[in-house]
């Protein structure tokens, strides 16, 4: 089989400068930026040449990738092998990793070891790691060591269970809870904040305040950047229940599903390959 590589346009008009972690903290207040997950290498460059700045190896590819039921199926060497396909092809991207579940609850020192790990194995710049007040100690570690830092609070998808199911976090009461830990997780160090489920107004209210750019995923317009999983985005799986918060841009699963009937269709009749597709004696 021919080895193609594709060729993109880039949307960038700066030529090839890497996005800097200082780069996405420089347009806070000056203009919303976009973040989206990816897996693999194809994906990234795609991702990387409309301009994404910023791509996250997310542990959802237990889900979308793998096939699991739970995030939490997922481990370091897995998301280790992601990632480095995802940073081959990401261009100027800024590449952010998670920590997966198991990988860090224990100690700082299970933290560090980790998160070293994963970043050196793959040369994604940054780790996510889940939990506010009670995970801070784990994000000081990390910046003790030297490590890019992007926190999530709100809602947890590893805490799924003990947060009892897919609930919006920070309404009514809850609010003081998700301020008290995005207070904590800047003050250990985090250099971006993701905020997960979380009433808009709240969202809006706290990035105002935050000195660190704040990451939304159904938390409103009011943070300074969005993500979305791609296969939300793109609507990957036709059919596939998607939640309130990601639309789908585009339909690249009945794409795909189209062009794979074609392609049966074409070969069952006979109709490939035709001449052009083959090579002469």
């Amino acid at each position: 089989m021919t080895n193609r590589t594709p060729t993109y346009t880039p949307h960038y008009a700066d030529g090839d400068k890497p996005i800097r972690l200082r780069d996405l903290v420089a347009l806070k207040g000056q203009r919303p930026w976009a973040m989206l997950t990816a897996y693999d290498y194809s994906s990234a460059r795609v991702f990387s040449a409309a301009g994404i700045e910023c791509l996250l190896v997310g542990d959802s590819a237990a889900n979308v990738v793998l096939g699991y039921d739970s995030t939490s199926r997922i481990g370091v060497a897995e998301m280790s092998t992601l990632a480095a396909a995802v940073v081959r092809g990401a261009g100027r991207a800024f590449v952010v990793v998670d920590l997966p579940f198991g990988s860090y609850e224990a100690s700082n020192e299970q933290a560090v070891r980790s998160a070293t790990e994963l970043l050196s194995a793959s040369g994604a710049h940054a780790v996510k790691i889940e939990g506010g007040q009670r995970i801070a100690p784990r994000i000081r570690a990390l910046k003790d060591a030297g490590l890019a830092v992007c926190a999530h609070v709100g809602f947890t998808p590893q805490s799924v269970s003990s947060l009892g199911g897919f609930r919006v976090q920070g309404r009514g009461d809850g609010a003081a809870q998700v301020r008290a830990d995005t207070d904590a997780v800047v003050a250990a160090g985090a250099d971006l904040v993701v905020f997960e489920m979380v009433p808009a107004e709240l969202a809006a209210d706290i990035t105002s305040a935050c000195p660190v750019p704040t990451i939304g995923i159904g938390a409103g317009p009011g943070t300074d950047a969005q993500v979305l999983v791609w296969h939300d985005m793109a609507r990957m799986i036709p059919g596939a229940v998607s939640p309130r918060f990601a639309p789908a841009f585009g339909e690249v699963g009945q794409s795909l599903i189209d062009a794979a009937v074609a392609y049966r269709t074409a070969v069952e009749r006979g109709s490939f390959p035709a001449a052009e597709h083959s090579f002469a004696s």
